[in-house]
Formats: structure tokens, sequence, C-alpha cells
């Protein structure tokens, strides 16, 4: 059973996608969550964070490409794909740039898990701009979110960066015609003694069979430096298995839903992001 976080205000409950937010949500992809049921991955068959560039020129997306482990690094790793029937990259460009602007966007996402959302008023001002194109209005942007990524609810910045700005080849990619939306975070959970918990990002997508397939890494105990993405955890320390395996559920979980709605929604009030 799907448990919501709570009631929404009046000004929520006025709104034309509120509805998105009381309608049950569709259960987690089962056959990705069948391969995570599995255990851990063979970190071997993990993209090394050296080696992003690789994304973008193997599209194929067998299923030991799904999965969650600790690298011998002690780096936490996500590997993720998805196929979205009926979708657009342009929908998901979309989303990326419409979500940020109220806590209700954010929360039809995934009701039991995303609380809240924020960025500041210069990013605000950007993401209503109609004269900035949609890539701009992701890129460069910071959202503040309240989520629970598998280990109860945490505070999390995440910093969305262009591609070449993460370590992409601005050739490849463009060759590739894959679109890259990604940057890097910092996690504090609410409560416990856990630590903030650095994470980098990476969420690529490209048309395939009359939809979109998305394939996504997570690497956590990783930043993005001066363009570069690099471990910094001090040497030694890992992340403890639980933090991937938490967040390749809850990834599937809410991509799962916003790709059931997705195309209705944008269909309702895309493309501009108002």
């Amino acid at each position: 059973m799907y448990q919501i976080l709570g009631p929404l205000n009046d000004w929520e409950r006025e709104q034309p996608y509120a509805k998105y937010y009381h309608r049950p949500s569709v259960p987690p992809d089962p056959h990705r969550i069948a391969l995570l049921d599995k255990g851990p991955m063979d970190p071997a068959k993990a993209t090394p964070l050296s080696d992003i560039n690789s994304l973008l020129t193997r599209l194929e997306a067998p299923d030991d490409e799904i999965g969650y482990c600790v690298l011998p690094d002690g780096v936490g790793y996500v590997g993720m794909s998805a196929f979205y029937p009926s979708c657009t990259v342009e929908m998901f460009k979309w989303w990326f740039a419409w979500h940020p602007l109220n806590n209700l966007r954010y929360r039809i996402w995934c009701p039991r898990c995303h609380g809240g959302i924020a960025v500041s008023a210069s990013d605000r001002a950007r993401l209503l701009d109609p004269g900035v194109p949609l890539e701009d209005k992701i890129a460069g942007v910071d959202h503040f979110v309240m989520e629970d990524i598998g280990g109860g609810m945490s505070d999390i910045v995440i910093r969305f960066l262009k591609p070449e700005d993460m370590g992409f080849d601005p050739r490849v990619l463009e060759r590739s015609g894959v679109t890259v939306i990604g940057g890097y975070g910092l996690t504090e959970p609410r409560e416990g003694p856990a630590e903030k918990v650095p994470a980098v990002m990476l969420h690529l997508f490209h048309a395939e069979n009359g939809g979109v397939r998305q394939r996504t890494r997570f690497y956590m105990g990783c930043r993005v430096n001066k363009g570069m993405p690099m471990k910094v955890l001090p040497h030694g320390v890992q992340v403890p298995i639980e933090a991937p395996m938490g967040l390749a559920y809850h990834n599937v979980e809410e991509f799962t839903n916003l790709g059931s709605f997705l195309p209705e929604i944008y269909a309702e009030l895309g493309p501009g992001v108002q």
C-alpha cells in the first residue's frame, strides 16, 4: 500500500495537476525490482566513473546494467535502465525545468517519498523566463529537495550541470544524440547519526522505438570538481551497501510513476514553463 506524505493546502488543491497527487501511484516496474531483489550486482559490470563517455556510444541496455553495489574503492554505485513508451526526450527536459517551481509539482512525481522542493529567486526567474532555452533551465539550476531515497527523509541539494562540465566529451555527445541531465548533490538525513553523502547523478535519455530509453548512474561518495567527476571519500572508507540499495529501489519507484503520467501532463501543460 502506498502512503502519501500529507494533505494538500488550499492553493495546491486548486492546481490543475493536483489530480496526479491523488491518483494511486503506479507500482514500481516488477522486472527491475526482481533484478534488484537478487542482491548486489557484480562490481566488475559497473561503469567506472572515469569511463562515463562510454555511456554515449553503448546504447544497448542489458539486464546486467541494472543493479547496485559498492565498488572496490568504496564508492556506492547504482546502474539503471528503463524504457518509457509514448514519452519523448523533450518531455523529460520539460519536466526537469517545470517541476522545481513548487512543492506540489515535485510531490506528484512520487507522493510517497517526495516532500518538497525549492530554488533560489534568481533560478526561479530563469525558469520562468520564456527567452531562456529549455536546456538552460536545467543546467546551472540548484534544487533544494526533501526526499526519502531509501534511508528516511533527507535534505538534498542537487546542482545540475552541463554535460561537458561533468566530464562528457562534447564531440561524442553531439554525435550520440543522447541528452544528459545530471550533476552532483549532497544528502543529509533528517534523523540519525548518518553523515552527509555527496553523489554524482547522471540521467541519459535517447529516443528508441517510439519512446525514450533512460539510463541512469549514481556514484555515491563522489562529486564534480572543475569539470571532472571524482571520488571524495577518504581512503579506506566505503559507502554502506544499504545506501545504493535504497537509492536503486527508489529510482525505480519514482521514474515508473513519472513515466506513467508524463505524456498526459505534458499534453495538458507543456511545452512552456510557467
